[in-house]
């Protein structure tokens, strides 16, 4: 069975691009899965706020838990507007910037690594893709993993993607490692949101 085929559906139904194998559907049948698809209207506030926000955590691919816990952390930021604290939070995520790094093709491959034991931060093992990179950390591949396929191909650049790398991070993908310069902007983050919209439906 094709493992993408799910990611396909849901990737049409949010109206997002979630994988690169994704992005062929997609751009062939952008709307939603299901007969009825090409007629769904979005027909109240509610509903175009809820599909915001499950369209923000299917791309960090994180529980409603997790995606509250985050809000309520925003909140809290000083001197940022609550989404876009937001959105720092979640791209602050280590399996986000593994991604972000070149070092994983999707979320879903960065989540695994990192959940795997392949990833360390400042010389330790990481196994939580939650976890919270701080500027100045240096995250690499562990040196057992660093033969294993997937890496292999990240050092070749075979995951880093046709776009510029994010300018808070300095990649070095030959020594499978990247360091968080300084906390993300939101205009630098490459996630599709409105995230004033994931903030009203929180608020409610």
């Amino acid at each position: 069975m094709n493992q993408s085929r799910p990611k396909v559906k849901k990737s049409r139904a949010l109206g997002i691009a979630l994988t690169p194998k994704a992005v062929k559907y997609f751009e062939a049948r952008p709307y939603p899965p299901g007969e009825h698809g090409r007629g769904r209207k979005q027909n109240s506030d509610y509903k175009t706020r809820l599909l915001e926000k499950q369209r923000l955590r299917a791309q960090y691919d994180i529980s409603e838990r997790q995606m509250q816990r985050a809000y309520d952390r925003a909140k809290k930021a000083s001197g940022l507007r609550t989404g876009e604290a937001l959105i720092i939070e979640l791209e602050r995520r280590l399996d986000a910037l593994v991604l972000r790094s070149g070092l994983a093709r999707t979320i879903y491959q960065s989540r695994q690594m990192v959940v795997h034991g392949h990833i360390e931060v400042n010389g330790r093992k990481v196994d939580k893709p939650s976890y919270r990179v701080r500027p100045d950390d240096v995250v690499q591949v562990r040196e057992r993993s660093r033969e294993k396929t997937p890496f292999l191909v990240a050092r070749e650049g075979g995951w880093a993607g046709d776009g510029e790398a994010p300018r808070y991070l300095q990649i070095n993908l030959q020594a499978l490692a990247f360091r968080l310069d300084r906390d993300p902007n939101r205009k630098e983050i490459p996630v599709i949101c409105d995230e004033q919209l994931v903030v009203e439906y929180y608020a409610r």
